[in-house]
This record gives structure tokens, sequence and C-alpha cells, in this order.
């Protein structure tokens, strides 16, 4: 048998063309007002060109995943794939993407372009500092930090309670020493020393707002209304107060554009913005989205994580912000996940094993089950591995049919778009009988904050209770009490159970939700409630991919994918 390629591998030997070719494909001309390349490969889109744009009555899909496991469950790649195959079969349609961060790319995870015959090239740019976005999106937010702390410094006039500063740092990557932090230690009489902390970009409530932002104008009002701290006499200070919104804007006005680049088969793609489904909202940008609309009759787009996380944020945030909705739902799954869901250690995987992969399957019900409530119809794509065998195969397309679900199998990872064929016409079938009437929220603004926290907890992760102690109680009364109240809720927990114990595999039932604490996001207009032990500030494993990343001797990247 001969030698699988590595996705680089691939990446490196495809026939990549300009990047003015391939939006001509989606009729933007090459002219100035359209695009400006960031080289031969990529460019961003201008806002002059997109608000030139009419509306389309276009079909939006959302990507998203049974739990993860280490095992993999390829929901990039899918996209990828989905969208090609949609071309194959004469659709027109384009995937829309999050941006990679370093954090995952020099972790535990990897990259975020998809895989095999499936990917978005030029990979290696994309994977690491891409058109820049996430540096401006740190910049701006530590920007605001360096405001906070020198209007601090120079006689405080806003009477800023130091002790009560709720706006920290950010750096994208995984540093665990960066969690808890001191500053301002230099022994200078004006400095107020206090204890600070940094997340990882991906969580930055910038990044929130970047995402969920239509224009520049909504981006710097949004931005203005960031909550940094409290004063003396406990009322909120907000980015405006310290004329942040100005500069912050500033440092984001390129970012702010959405970028493009094409698959392996030479199909257009959006890849913008970034944040994480475990601890942000988990889906790209609104203005890659709302774009991809107007220029496709078929936009894929993804959200992170399982459908627990990603997708309930995709409908209940980003969807209830943006006045979207998708026409029908595809949920990733493996065999080797779910054999994984069942029971079976990572080195059994090849093994066949039909009792783990039913003993697995009730959590690809439970996701299938969750979509459902939200009104929309779902198809299962089940991403092949080449020791998948047909009893398996079948037993998993059998289990599908028994819930009335389509399951297709997609062989994208080895070729490409014609692996997705089926899919997408199964994917094309839901579209067209689509009732977008159905759609619906899992709760309405007006509920009040611990109802919508209960609300997810039992509907979505099937919890017996939530757990909520008198401190976050008291949060959460001073949130609705100073107007926030209708806020959507986003939770930040493990992503690799419905529970906040990791170790729960398959459908765990029963379980209590434990809250740690509610954080306001003023600006980006959500909260984001913190559950068990899961951190905004993720550390890396004991072997990083970062030990085996180098540059060889023709200059080229290893160990990177």
């Amino acid at each position: 048998m001969a030698k699988l390629k590595s996705d680089i591998e691939i990446a490196r030997a495809a026939k990549i063309k300009p990047i003015a070719e391939v939006l001509k494909q989606s009729n933007i001309p090459d002219k100035s007002f359209a695009f400006s390349p960031m080289g031969r490969h990529i460019a961003k889109l201008n806002l002059e060109y997109i608000d030139s744009l009419k509306e389309k009555k276009s079909k939006l899909i959302l990507v998203t995943a049974i739990t993860p496991t280490p095992a993999g469950e390829g929901k990039t790649t899918t996209s990828v794939g989905l969208s090609d195959g949609l071309n194959k079969i004469g659709k027109q349609s384009i995937v829309c993407l999050r941006e990679p961060s370093l954090g995952p790319s020099f972790g535990m995870k990897g990259g975020a372009a998809g895989g095999g015959y499936a990917q978005v090239i030029p990979m290696e740019q994309i994977n690491l500092h891409f058109t820049g976005d996430f540096h401006a999106i740190t910049s701006a937010h530590n920007l605001l930090s360096a405001l906070i702390d020198n209007h601090i410094y120079w006689g405080n006039k806003l009477n800023i309670d130091p002790d009560n500063v709720v706006w920290n740092r950010v750096v994208d990557l995984n540093d665990r020493a960066l969690r808890k932090i001191e500053i301002n230690l230099e022994k200078l009489k004006a400095n107020t020393p206090r204890n600070d902390s940094f997340d990882i970009t991906v969580a930055s409530e910038v990044m929130a707002i970047f995402c969920l932002s239509n224009n520049i104008k909504e981006l710097e009002d949004k931005i203005g209304n960031i909550t940094v701290a409290y004063s003396k006499e406990k009322k909120p200070i907000y980015a405006k107060d310290l004329k942040a919104q100005g500069p912050m804007t500033v440092l984001l006005k390129d970012a702010i554009r959405p970028n493009v680049v094409q698959t392996l088969e030479n199909n257009l793609a959006i890849i913008h913005g970034g944040p994480f489904a475990n601890i942000a909202h988990g889906c790209n940008s609104v203005l890659a989205t709302t774009t991809a609309l107007k220029l496709s009759d078929y936009v894929i787009t993804e959200a992170g994580f399982g459908a627990d996380l990603g997708a309930e944020k995709f409908f209940d945030i980003k969807c209830r912000k943006a006045g979207i909705q998708p026409s029908c739902v595809v949920l990733v799954a493996t065999i080797r996940a779910l054999k994984m869901h069942g029971g079976v250690e990572k080195e059994n995987l090849k093994n066949e094993n039909i009792d783990a992969l039913k003993k697995g399957m009730p959590n690809l019900e439970r996701h299938i089950e969750n979509i459902k409530k939200f009104g929309l119809e779902v198809v299962v794509a089940i991403n092949h591995f080449i020791n998948d065998t047909e009893n398996e195969v079948k037993t998993i397309q059998d289990y599908c049919s028994k819930l009335g679900v389509k399951a297709s199998i997609c062989t994208h990872w080895s070729d490409g778009g014609k692996g997705t064929k089926d899919l997408a016409n199964n994917v094309v079938e839901l579209c067209e009988k689509t009732d977008k009437s159905k759609f619906k929220y899992l709760y309405s603004d007006e509920t009040p904050i611990l109802e919508k926290i209960e609300k997810i907890a039992k509907e979505i992760y099937k919890a017996k209770e939530i757990e909520v102690d008198k401190q976050t109680k008291e949060q959460i009364k001073k949130i609705e009490q100073a107007g926030f109240g209708k806020f959507p809720i986003c939770i930040a927990k493990t992503q690799y159970s419905f529970s906040t114990n990791p170790k729960l595999k398959g459908a765990p039932s029963d379980h209590t939700l434990t809250v740690r604490e509610v954080r306001l996001s003023s600006g980006a207009e959500f909260l984001v409630v913190v559950c068990g032990s899961i951190m905004t500030m993720p550390g890396l494993p004991k072997v990083p991919a970062a030990d085996n990343i180098k540059l060889n001797q023709k200059g080229e990247i290893e160990g990177l994918f």
C-alpha cells in the first residue's frame, strides 16, 4: 500500500490559482474597489463592495458535530468537502470558516484548515499569521488594558477602583503561567499594584464583538460599550469613558474586512474571525457569513466543537444577533469517535466493535434531538476512515434511519468533493423542503438569566439541576438590575462531555451543571456563564506540537501537520 500523503504534502502539490481568478468565479470583479490582494493567493474584500451587493435567496447550512474525542470528527474537513461537493453537483457554494488560533496550532489540536483533499489553501499561512487579524484583535484588546492602567496612573479622574477592574489582557498562545499575574510592581509613587490575568485571544470580548458586528460603525459602538471596571462608588466604567473606541477601531479597520482564499478544488472560501466554542461563541464573523449569502446560492459554515456548544450558540447568539437562520444542519460523526463514546480506548479503534458502536450511538442521538428542538432538519455526515468496516457503517446508517435521519458516507478526505456528492444531494433535498417559519430559539430575550441557564442545562445537556452559589446569584441580580438581563447566554464549559466532567462520555443525564461565575460582555451583548473547571487561558500539553515544528533546509515548515 502506498504511503498516504500528509495534509501539508497534499497542500503543497495543489494547483493553486491566483486569487483574482477564484473571485471571478463568484462574479467578484478584478477591481480595486472590490478587493485588496494580500499576495497572490489571499485577498481581503472591501467593505464598500460588500455594501453594494444585493440580497439573495441563499441557503445557509450549518455544519456541527458529535461530542469531540481524541479520535477526531472532522467538522472543518467536512465543511470544505461539502462545499466542494455542492459545486461538483452544479450548485454554487462558498464555505465560511473561522481563522485558526496559534494556541491549538502549537498546542495539541493542530491547525484548522481541513485535511486530506478537503482543505483550504494556502494552509501554512492560514494556520499561522494569515492576514494578521488575530494580532490586530490582540493589540486592540491590550490597548484598552493599557489605557485603563494609564488613566489610574495619571490621577484616576473616573475614580476607578483598582480592585474592581474587570478587563484583563490577552495573548493568542496557550500560556497557563499568565492565568494570574501581578502588575504595577515598579516602585513608582503613582503605581497601584493589583492582580490581573491573561485570557487567550479567542476568548476576548473584542473577538466576539469583531465577529458579531455588521460594519465599522457597529464595531466602534459595541467596543465603546465594553464594561472595563467599576468606580469606588460601584458605577460601571465603559471603554468609551476612556475614549478607547476610536483608537481600538483604527487598529481593527483592515482586520474587519473578510479574508478570501480557495479550496483545493479552487472554490471560494471566506475565513474570518475565530472564537472558541468552549469558552466563547464559536462562530466565524457575521460579516463573512452575510457576505457569502449575497455571493452564492449555498453557504456552508461551521460552529465549534459539539452541537451542544457550537450549534446552540450559533442559533441562540449568532442567528439572533444577525437575523439569519440556517436551512438545515449537517451533523458530523465518525465511527471511531462513537466507539470511544462506547468505551473503546484510542489504541483499539482499528478493530471492529459493533457493541461499542451501539453503546456510543446515544451521543449522536442526543445531538440530533437537540438540533430538532430549534425546528431544524438534520442530515448525518459519516466522515469515513480506512478502518471502518461494512458492518459498522451499516449499523450507524440503520440507527439513523430509525431516527428518521439520512446518513451519508463521506470520503472527502481521500476523494475531495467527489466524496461528498451523496451528502450534497441530501443537503439540497432538505433545503428545498425546509419550512423556515419553524426555526426557533431555545429561550426568549425576556426569560430571566437563571432560567436561561437552566433551560440550556436541562434541555441541551440533560442536567438534573444547576448549582449556583450565593455570590454568583448576586452577580446575576446586579446584571439584571443594570438592564442587561435580556442578553443571550454563552456557556463556557468542557467540550468533551454534555456534563462539566470531561470523562463522562456518551450521553450522560441527571448530572449537575455547576456555575462558577457570570461575566458581563456588555459590548458583545451576551453573558459568559463559566461552568465547572473550564479555563479561558488553556495550557500546553506535556508534549506540545511546538516540539516538532521547525524549518527544514529548503525553508519549508515541518511538523505543523
